[in-house]
């Protein structure tokens, strides 16, 4: 089995799914912008050969190169699961004529207003929405469906660039902080808890499912720099409270026409207990939660994928065991970190809860927090029960600071 991989080493869990493919038998043939000698060195040994192309973002160019290469390697799979080169990736298979999903199902998964109104056609309940490019079609838009509105880049990832507006002097404000993206999707502003629906699917069907919820939105985090984000995997997403999200999420799937693969879907739980539609990617999620699925289920979803995409196999059981928490601490301050209160408490009430401890060190200059989740350093702890888990989540927040000068 060869697998030609683009971008095997960005994101950073790119590098364990190169490890998942090799170590399910696969011949991984990376694809990217950088030297082979510039990769890390987890991922070159993990790699059977490397193609570097100038760029992986003139796509057409890309397309070019990747196919051309593709013909003297002649893989089985073509594959990414970084967001911004899925539909690379589809555009080289339909090149080859190879097996997987096409461009048009891809550019569903990636165009927000495309893959709304397709869920929109499929009777699923989505935000109303508008494509705008114009400041005037913008404020058209927001007097058609409403205040508050929501607005982010049409084909955006994570919640860069995404924005609540309340009334026209906000609108005008965030049109002016978006206006390198071309068009924008706006849509309306749900209000409610926001969770996300995560799978590994086998020719369209989910073989592993799991939910996740944030602390706070998203949105509210990306844009209050004096916020820690969390989020919690849930030991058992089958439960009543979740059901709704799951089964919107199985709807979403089937309509947009998945193949095999990860994807990473977001909704909101309104108070009313209805599930809404937000968005959803074919590709695994971000931000440590496929290293929270794994401790929730003390199983190698990385591998398990890479199973599932070579062979159409998921062999790992979910254990279900723990709930899973992780916290993105950001540093007071600018500069470089110079100290780290509060760590040795938490390890001490934690004890072997806490299972990931990854922050910068004293003298380390300190992240852009609008750039990066990941923050000035993260921790990851479990617990099987939510609430005790929920406590331990909501006392390291409150105990670790990281000083910046």
């Amino acid at each position: 089995m060869k697998v030609l991989f683009i971008s095997p080493h960005y994101p950073e869990e790119m590098q364990d799914f190169t490890r998942g493919l090799a170590e399910v038998g696969a011949q991984v043939y990376g694809v990217g912008e950088l030297p082979k000698g510039a990769l890390p060195a987890k991922v070159q040994r993990h790699l059977r050969d490397y193609l570097q192309i100038p760029s992986l973002f003139d796509e057409d160019a890309a397309v070019r190169h990747i196919v051309e290469a593709a013909r003297r390697i002649r893989p089985d799979r073509v594959e990414c699961l970084w967001e911004p080169c899925v539909v690379l990736a589809a555009r080289v298979r339909q090149e080859l004529g190879m097996p997987g999903m096409s461009p048009d199902v891809a550019i569903g998964f990636r165009d927000k207003p495309i893959m709304k109104q397709r869920l929109f056609d499929a009777d699923l309940r989505v935000p109303r929405f508008a494509r705008v490019r114009t400041a005037r079609e913008a404020f058209e838009a927001a007097y058609a469906i409403g205040y508050p509105v929501c607005v982010k880049p049409v084909a955006g990832a994570g919640s860069a660039d995404t924005y609540r507006v309340g009334d026209d002097a906000e609108l005008r404000a965030v049109l002016g902080a978006v206006e390198r993206h071309p068009e924008i999707n706006l849509e309306e502003y749900i209000e409610g808890e926001e969770f996300t629906y995560d799978t590994v699917c086998i020719d369209g069907e989910p073989v592993f499912e799991s939910v996740a919820q944030y602390f706070p939105k998203p949105m509210e985090g990306r844009n209050n720099e004096w916020i820690t984000p969390a989020q919690v995997v849930f030991r058992d997403p089958y439960q009543p409270a979740l059901m709704p999200g799951i089964e919107l999420g199985r709807k979403v799937i089937k309509a947009l026409g998945m193949t095999t693969g990860f994807t990473h879907m977001e909704w909101y739980k309104k108070p009313n207990g209805e599930a809404v539609f937000g968005e959803i990617a074919a590709r695994s999620p971000g931000g440590k939660l496929v290293d929270q699925m794994n401790f929730a289920n003390d199983f190698d979803l990385y591998r398990e994928t890479a199973r599932a995409i070579c062979w159409k196999s998921f062999e790992a059981k979910p254990q279900r065991r723990y709930h899973v928490a992780a916290l993105f601490k950001r540093a007071m301050g600018q500069g470089k970190i110079r100290r780290i209160e509060g760590l040795e408490q938490i390890k001490q009430r934690l004890g072997p809860s806490l299972v990931v401890t990854d922050l910068l060190p004293v003298g380390a200059n300190r992240r852009d927090w609008r750039q990066t989740l990941l923050s000035d350093g993260f921790m990851i702890l479990r617990h099987p029960d939510f609430r005790t888990c929920m406590d331990m989540m909501r006392f390291a927040i409150s105990t670790l600071r990281i000083h910046a000068s």
